[in-house]
């Protein structure tokens, strides 16, 4: 695959993103070794997007990426970080803080751990309402201006919120979970969108691996693993989401490729300002992510997968009630 631009205002990067999330946070342990090795083949693949948060595991993956990076030609790498979610010792999420002095203090912590002087997006990881948006985007402008930030991103976001981002600086890209179980931007949000040439970096393509083919009623969940507490993983919602996943797999089988990769297929299929950031924490997984890419779809593949899996046919909220308070974009 060849690189696209990231909207009309962003850098140009390989179709697929890395995202490093699950390397340190939110998925149970991972093997770091694993995790570095992972990078590398991510890398050596022309992959170009690396996607991190200075929340995620407390600084522990943008020191991971540190360590990954070391020798390699920061020119071709852009990394996309997201600031301004509050945790608790406990890991639990306590709330959003986007004032300017705030992410101005985020943003010189993660240039440190990373080990870099600039950061190619710079994105909040949600809306802070106490906040205008202006003001976090007025701040972020002023990194651009001194050159410790290329572009600006958002996350999460509704409609109204990013024209107010983009009257202020331009927008590169919205990061927002997109998948054949969370089609909910397709209403307003990506028609804004593609509206003011704000690109899509899509997250959740694999609906946090319900449709990875490999999830089953009585899986055991790792210790600090997010999922034992997610509405689409428990009870009758898992059993309705499982059946979705076992009619699809069969449209998968009979092209002679994983499920997983013909979920990511689809997301690519959604158009060209769409990359999905995928969160493969094995060479593995990563090697099926990237013969994804190379599936392409015919308008039957299309209308038959998305006749399997209708929009909003997955049952339950994609995080619990208190986490879906944070999402402004579920406002519209």
């Amino acid at each position: 695959m060849r690189k696209e631009q990231l909207g009309k205002n962003g850098p140009d990067v390989y179709r697929l993103g890395l995202g490093c999330m699950g390397m340190s946070d939110s998925y149970g342990p991972a093997d770091e070794n694993e995790s570095i090795a992972t990078i590398h083949a991510a890398l050596d693949a022309g992959i170009t997007l690396l996607d991190t948060g200075d929340f995620y595991g407390m600084g522990h993956n943008e020191l991971l990426l540190r360590r990954a990076l070391q020798g390699r030609s920061r020119q071709d790498i852009v990394l996309s970080v997201k600031f301004g979610a509050l945790r608790d010792p406990s890991n639990a999420m306590i709330g959003v803080d986007a004032r300017p002095n705030s992410l101005k203090n985020f943003l010189t912590y993660s240039l440190r751990r990373l080990g870099t002087d600039y950061v190619d997006i710079y994105r909040p990881a949600r809306v802070d309402p106490a906040v205008p948006i202006e003001e976090t985007i007025g701040a972020i402008a002023e990194m651009v201006k001194a050159g410790y930030v290329r572009y600006i991103g958002l996350s999460e976001a509704g409609s109204e919120t990013i024209r107010r981002a983009n009257a202020v600086h331009p927008i590169a890209d919205l990061q927002i979970e997109y998948s054949l179980f969370s089609r909910g931007i397709e209403s307003s949000v990506l028609p804004t969108c593609r509206r003011l040439g704000i690109a899509i970096t899509a997250y959740g393509v694999l609906s946090r691996g319900l449709l990875g083919g490999a999830w089953a009623k009585d899986k055991t969940v790792m210790p600090g693993d997010f999922r034992s507490r997610a509405p689409r993983f428990s009870g009758k919602n898992l059993e309705a989401n499982l059946a979705l996943v076992e009619a699809l797999n069969a449209l998968a089988q009979e092209r002679g490729v994983e499920v997983a990769q013909l979920a990511i297929a689809w997301v690519l299929s959604r158009g060209e300002d769409i990359f999905p950031v995928i969160g493969s924490r094995t060479v593995k997984q990563l090697d099926a992510t990237l013969a994804a890419a190379e599936l392409q779809l015919s308008r039957d593949d299309i209308d038959r997968i998305e006749r399997v899996v209708p929009a909003g046919a997955a049952a339950g909220d994609r995080y619990a009630s208190p986490q879906m308070a944070h999402l402004d974009s579920e406002k519209g």
